[in-house]
């Protein structure tokens, strides 16, 4: 069965808006306080500004537990949201980052605060109304608006810069959220795909509170469950130590930060969004979980090309072509992941089990930009450089795949239970 155009370009324009301060965040940024000086230490506690995700699973049950049946059980909490997007995005245009930096990252700290709420509410939207036949193309259209986000919010808008200025940046993400609240305060919130995944076990359209935590229980006592946090809360770890490190090292490296926004920030992007694109047709086709040990297995590579760019030097070719892989099969990764881990959630308690399951995928890649960046420090850390860095990454993503092992034996006994619990 197809899913609905309509349906998914709204799932699409959702995670799009999403992606757009953690976009600016996770590129702009970084270049920027490189190229003014700040250490490496410093560029990696940055990460702090994503505490809002990795905590957004302690206000979950709220928005499973309250909604307005006449606006909408997740619009009621999603238009709130991104006018609060709107709002910081326009008050960021006023904000100077030469003058008032602590300013701006309370305003990203924020926007992610924000975000990350919506995110709730867009994630038990597409629990609720996604069929298991669905979530190949409903995955992709997560991951590739909120990609197609980062790379307006990290790319075009800081390359448009030049000429629209630090304000006009601002104010076209305020622009493109106020679209966004536009568009869904007149779309229809579709009905659950079934009538299990909406109404509790009391007849209401939200589970009571004894009922929300009684279930979250029994999902996280299934067969496999250690198993499977474990494998979630890893499977980008040693990625994401690479990939903290990889932008300060392309400028210390003598790469400009206009060439960074170019093939990083705007190529590298569009080649996770075509990774992502492929990924959704992968978790279609076949089992999620093989999905997922095939581009696990394929994201190595690139990693590796990471590592001998920082051991045997670096050319303007092998670097677009090591960024183009890395952000191709890293995106294939993520798609597949997300498609899997929707796959093990109790569709009654959506927005609160699949948000605690992507949070502990947030928590798991926390440690990596503060122990990345003092790993290899030479002024504040242990000063091991950028090679043996990318190398303990590599080490980490092979590692990982040991781990497809026990989810295999896991998972049948786990998806039958949770079937049935």
């Amino acid at each position: 069965m197809r899913l609905p155009s309509s349906r998914l370009a709204l799932l699409g324009v959702l995670y799009f808006v999403q992606g757009l301060p953690f976009g600016f965040q996770s590129t702009a940024l970084p270049v920027y306080l490189r190229s003014q000086g700040v250490s490496l230490t410093t560029i990696g506690l940055l990460g702090a500004l994503w505490l809002p995700w990795a905590l957004k699973a302690l206000w979950a049950p709220l928005v499973d537990r309250y909604g307005s049946e006449r606006v909408g059980r997740r619009k009621s909490w999603i238009l709130p949201m991104q006018a609060g997007l709107t709002l910081t995005c326009a008050a960021a245009a006023f904000v100077s980052s030469h003058d008032s930096l602590p300013w701006l990252l309370g305003l990203i700290f924020l926007m992610n605060l924000f975000a990350a709420t919506q995110d709730i509410a867009v994630d038990g939207f597409a629990v609720d109304t996604l069929r298991p036949n669905e979530l190949g193309l409903g995955n992709t259209a997560q991951v590739v608006g909120y990609k197609l986000g980062m790379l307006t919010g990290g790319g075009l808008l800081v390359w448009a810069s030049d000429r629209i200025g630090w304000q006009g940046l601002f104010v076209a993400m305020a622009l493109l959220c106020l679209a966004a609240f536009i568009l869904t305060l007149f779309a229809r919130e579709a009905p659950p795909a079934s009538r299990e995944s909406a109404v509790s076990e009391h007849g209401r359209m939200e589970p009571d509170w004894r009922e929300l935590f009684q279930r979250l229980k029994q999902a996280l006592l299934l067969p496999g469950a250690g198993w499977l946090l474990l494998f979630i809360a890893t499977y980008k770890l040693g990625e994401s130590m690479s990939d903290v490190l990889f932008k300060p090292f392309l400028v210390d490296s003598g790469i400009t930060p206009a060439q960074i926004g170019l093939w990083v920030g705007t190529w590298g992007t569009a080649a996770s969004i075509v990774g992502s694109l492929a990924g959704g047709l992968l978790a279609s086709r076949m089992p999620l979980l093989s999905a997922v040990g095939i581009t696990a297995t394929l994201r190595v590579v690139p990693l590796v090309g990471r590592w001998l760019l920082a051991t045997s030097g670096v050319t303007d070719s092998s670097v677009i072509a090591v960024t183009m892989a890395e952000e191709f099969f890293g995106g294939a990764l993520t798609t597949v992941m997300f498609a899997f881990m929707m796959s093990r959630v109790d569709r009654r308690i959506g927005a609160t089990h699949y948000t605690l399951l992507a949070s502990l995928e947030v928590w798991g890649k926390a440690p990596a930009g503060p122990l990345a960046g003092w790993l290899a420090d030479p002024r504040h850390g242990l000063g091991l450089g950028y090679a043996s860095v990318f190398l303990l990454g590599i080490v980490l993503s092979v590692a990982f795949l040991g781990l497809l092992v026990p989810m295999r034996r896991q998972q049948p006994a786990a998806r039958s239970a949770l079937d049935t619990a």
